[in-house]
């Protein structure tokens, strides 16, 4: 056998190139799947939190800040630790971004507090002087779509297999169990904030959209 593909140089290097790329596949694949499980520590986002991040979306937030941070030094210098695959874990959709007019938001709750982010969504140039942001005032006023977030979670659970309702994951469980633990979550945000309206909205019941925001960026860590 050997002695007949030593005498075929083209069959001998493809048997060469095909044991090499099979020991490849076989080396590569498990990292793959390794890096592709959720990360230590990566949680699915709340009920609040998935909420906050349909504002994000709807809002277009995504389409200036990007969510992932590269391996260079020039990033990581900046915005903290480079990206792994497996933060991605529970991102439905992903929001890596390819463009940022503004800095990368990946581990925005390490750096940024709540009365931070309140005061930049109500006046951006008040915390960043010359920031070409618009306000985003009709946040201190709309009310979030808890429902559709929890919806949104309980179709991650069934669909994707999400963990909601595992040890040391947030729990789904009821409408009326997810609406109270919203709104407690809502209230210790509303506590660090100053907009009075938002804090009456809260008393009510009701959960303002930048409530439901501050929660999500607060999670990105």
């Amino acid at each position: 056998m050997f002695n007949w593909l030593e005498r075929r140089p083209f069959f001998f290097a493809v048997g060469v190139f095909l044991t090499v790329a099979f020991a490849g596949i076989i080396e590569i694949i498990p990292d793959f799947a390794k890096q592709s499980q959720p990360t230590v520590g990566t949680k699915p986002y709340t009920v609040l939190e998935l909420a906050g991040r349909q504002v994000y979306i709807k809002d277009s937030c995504n389409a200036c800040h990007s969510q992932m941070i590269r391996p260079f030094k020039s990033e990581t210098d900046r915005y903290g630790m480079y990206s792994l695959s497996g933060e991605y874990a529970y991102d439905r959709p992903f929001l890596w971004g390819s463009k940022r007019t503004g800095p990368d938001l990946l581990r925005v709750g390490n750096y940024r507090t709540t009365d931070w982010h309140e005061n930049h969504m109500k006046d951006p140039a008040s915390v960043m002087p010359g920031t070409i942001m618009p306000a985003y005032p009709h946040m201190f006023e709309n009310i979030a779509d808890i429902a559709t977030a929890y919806a949104n979670a309980n179709t991650q659970k069934q669909v994707f297999a999400v963990p909601y309702d595992q040890e040391g994951m947030p729990k789904l469980g009821s409408w009326s169990d997810t609406q109270a633990k919203a709104l407690e979550y809502a209230k210790i945000i509303a506590a660090d904030m100053k907009d009075q309206k938002v804090k009456d909205a809260i008393a009510d019941g009701k959960i303002p959209e930048i409530v439901a925001l501050i929660a999500y960026l607060n999670s990105l860590k």
